[in-house]
């Protein structure tokens, strides 16, 4: 296998990774919160990496129906 395809199915298992349990995470606070059908949700997610200057955000929304 050669080093990019092993990279890129890293990421992609890493990123999956993150997807999952963050989904999970937002639904236990929004359940436990009571927030269910109360607006939107504002929500950060701060991405870093341990020897690098990477810290990419990214700011949204979730409608909580």
């Amino acid at each position: 296998m050669a080093d990019e395809e092993r990279f890129n199915m890293s990421m992609r298992k890493f990123l999956k990774q993150v997807g999952v349990t963050s989904q999970k995470a937002i639904e236990d606070a929004v359940r436990e919160g009571g927030l269910e059908g109360k607006g939107k949700l504002k929500v950060q997610v701060v991405l870093t990496a341990d020897g690098t200057s990477l810290k990419h955000t990214v700011d949204g929304e979730i409608d909580l129906g």
